[in-house]
């Protein structure tokens, strides 16, 4: 498998948040789910079942989102941090960590749980970034995240507008020379998002494959890069930041993610 193949295309919102119950009859239950747009799935939890919510939130509201870890390549991805988090005895790669034990409050197990993951693979090497949507709810974890997953306040950037109208491609018009990658120098098709370096001046524009495989050059037992040398400008670039910058995705595709945490458990299940 080729590095970072497979994976979602750039713009696309993965999240795995955390709920916390501010009803005085169920104060400190915590829920941990999957979404594609937090602000949303928020209200259907607060909403009820008849409004999306989780069988698990129903009737115990009002719930807030206090912390969202996103930044996953796939929903997939997603899907499988969120199912370690919720079940961390059953995951092999957290055999480590010790049960909750009675005096510990669930919102500090959460985190104490949330800190190895972040250190064990493969999530270590993801581009992730640590979200407290309540600065209020900031605790220091008791394992500090690796370097390159950045610590964030306040709700996400907004995704790409959606209802944006494409300019329709004239067939009679000559596209012009095609614009090649600069590492394997074959022709960036109009369908792919090239990655292409943030500083001024920089003239990289690369497949996001040729692109890893090039950081990965000094770790060719791994598939996913941390960080590298431009190859155009020299500078110090992380992989995580290359990717959220690389542009948003089309409309149809933001329309594929309308589906919600239970649809999505449902598929992967069945695969």
């Amino acid at each position: 498998m080729s590095p970072v193949e497979g994976t979602a295309g750039p713009g696309r919102f993965f999240g795995v948040y955390l709920l916390y119950c501010l009803n005085p009859r169920h104060r400190g239950r915590i829920y941990v789910g999957f979404t594609v747009n937090p602000a949303r799935r928020v209200l259907q939890h607060n909403g009820g079942r008849k409004r999306g919510g989780a069988w698990r939130t129903s009737g115990r509201g009002p719930w807030e989102m206090v912390l969202i870890v996103h930044g996953f390549l796939s929903a997939v991805a997603a899907l499988r941090f969120e199912w370690a988090w919720q079940h961390p005895q059953a995951s092999r790669r957290l055999a480590h960590v010790g049960r909750r034990a009675r005096s510990e409050e669930p919102f500090a197990y959460h985190l104490r749980v949330l800190a190895h993951m972040l250190r064990a693979p493969p999530w270590a090497r993801l581009p992730l970034t640590l979200r407290w949507l309540r600065a209020d709810f900031h605790r220091d974890l008791c394992l500090p995240a690796p370097p390159h997953m950045p610590l964030a306040f306040g709700p996400p950037p907004p995704g790409p507008r959606r209802g944006a109208v494409q300019p329709e491609r004239d067939p009679d018009r000559d596209p012009g020379p095609a614009v090649p990658c600069t590492l394997c120098s074959r022709a960036l098709q109009d369908e792919e998002s090239p990655l292409c370096c943030p500083h001024p001046g920089c003239p990289l524009k690369a497949h996001v494959i040729c692109l890893a495989e090039e950081f990965l050059g000094e770790e060719p037992g791994q598939l996913l890069p941390l960080e590298g040398q431009c190859p155009g400008c020299k500078n110090s670039l992380l992989w995580g930041d290359l990717v959220r910058l690389c542009q948003a995705g089309s409309e149809e595709e933001e329309e594929d993610l309308e589906l919600e945490e239970e649809h999505w458990t449902d598929m992967l299940l069945e695969n």
